[in-house]
């Protein structure tokens, strides 16, 4: 731990009301003070310029480990969180072996603990071995540290068996995360059904294979009051189907990505693996969709879906490659770029939203709290350079891509575990 100050930034804190020039004081890990640091001796770390914010939060990251760490490990991943400006990652559970029991749970945070620079919260497994047959073990997981349960990378098809899912997180007060995809009618699919799919002979994965999901979810979380969140969003339709629902005053949530407000499925026009994920990238309606559903509410939080791979499986053929991209170092860099956020807008995106989707821990700018701290220059123009990354992986449809604004420095429990003043 350490003491420091981090001196004439502005402090942004939505869901404190706070937006004004202030040094926050840091000691022993904790924020002191807010306001004016003036005769404390302390270590100063100058803000002038900066937006200082709660810690950023990716509730949506694969760090592979256990059982794929030629593509990333938790170590890897945590320095390439930090390096894009997350304080916290919630790690999806499918790993090798899947996280569907507490050994795997305790293990990856122990491992978290251990090499890790921002923290990493479990997501468990919602069936055994992500097999969609039968649960897992919930309330054991939840002990050892899960934040949430989900089978990421697959869709839970059985309709009775999310129902029960639903309620059985309700104990915990834990959101239910969904892959919204029904395998029946993306099945072999590699791209999003429309004129791009048609002229390159690719297998196409319709809309209607995620907005048929979210829709009988949405039928289950109202009948179950359960908590939901749909995770990656990514058709016109499933963004009007959760705008209404929370009208209805349901128990939901829902993410997007930046890879999703960004691309559209024109990037897979030169057949680049690297624009290869899943839910595929879409078309401009949807884009147009997405970022009208962040602008009004709809839409909760941004989350990266980091999903790195080793080189050789995305040099295979575009039908045989993996799906997903890196992610943890272009979010914030894209968002404020493509959507030119305000500061509250952004900090609710990344910061205080996902922490009441996940509930983890008190969170914010505020005395006492824990001094995790996202500092942002809104002017900084800058280019993704993959081989400059952290990541043990180099999947990225951004390199070389010019943005405004970047996280330039992180802080973790007072100390600083990344900074970049250009």
């Amino acid at each position: 731990m350490m003491d420091l100050i981090v001196k004439n930034g502005r402090v942004v804190d939505p869901a404190r009301n706070l937006d004004k020039v202030a040094d926050v004081v840091i000691r022993d890990g904790k924020i002191r003070e807010i306001g004016s640091a003036d005769g404390a001796n302390l270590p100063i770390f100058d803000a002038n310029g900066l937006i200082v914010a709660p810690g950023f939060f990716d509730i949506h990251v694969h760090l592979r480990e256990p059982g794929t760490e030629e593509a990333e490990t938790i170590a890897t991943g945590g320095n390439a969180a930090v390096a894009g400006g997350f304080t916290a990652v919630a790690a999806m559970p499918n790993t090798k072996p899947p996280n569907d029991n507490p050994s795997i749970t305790h293990y990856i945070v122990s491992e978290a603990k251990r090499s890790s620079p921002a923290h990493v919260f479990p997501i468990g497994a919602i069936t055994k071995e992500q097999k969609g047959e039968t649960l897992a073990e919930i309330g054991e997981m939840f002990e050892a540290g899960i934040v949430g349960i989900s089978d990421d990378g697959k869709p839970v098809m059985d309709g009775q068996l999310f129902r029960r899912a639903l309620e059985y997180a309700q104990m915990f007060d834990m959101p239910v995360i969904q892959h919204c995809e029904d395998l029946n009618l993306s099945k072999g699919g590699v791209m999003h059904e429309g004129v791009y799919s048609t002229r390159l002979g690719l297998k196409d994965i319709p809309s209607a294979a995620e907005e048929t999901i979210v829709s009988r979810d949405l039928i289950l979380a109202e009948m179950t009051g359960g908590k939901y969140h749909v995770a990656h969003l990514s058709t016109r339709g499933a963004v009007q189907m959760v705008r209404e629902a929370k009208r209805r005053g349901l128990r939901i949530s829902a993410e997007v990505t930046p890879h999703h407000f960004t691309l559209t499925d024109a990037a897979v026009a030169e057949y680049d693996t690297n624009a290869k994920m899943n839910p595929p990238l879409r078309s401009e309606k949807d884009v147009d969709a997405i970022v009208e559903g962040i602008k009004d509410g709809t839409i909760d939080a941004i989350a990266s879906d980091h999903a790195p791979h080793h080189i050789n499986l995305k040099m295979l053929e575009f039908d045989r490659a993996p799906f997903g991209i890196t992610g943890l170092e272009t979010a914030v860099g894209l968002a404020l770029t493509q959507l030119r956020l305000e500061p509250r807008r952004l900090v609710e995106l990344f910061s205080i939203n996902p922490q009441q989707i996940m509930r983890v821990k008190p969170w914010g700018l505020f005395e006492g709290s824990d001094a995790d701290l996202t500092l942002i220059d809104l002017n900084r123009t800058w280019k993704f350079d993959v081989t400059q990354t952290r990541s043990r992986s180099r999947n990225s449809p951004f390199n070389g891509r010019e943005m405004k604004g970047k996280a330039v420095a992180t802080i973790v429990g007072g100390k600083v575990v990344y900074q970049d003043r250009g």
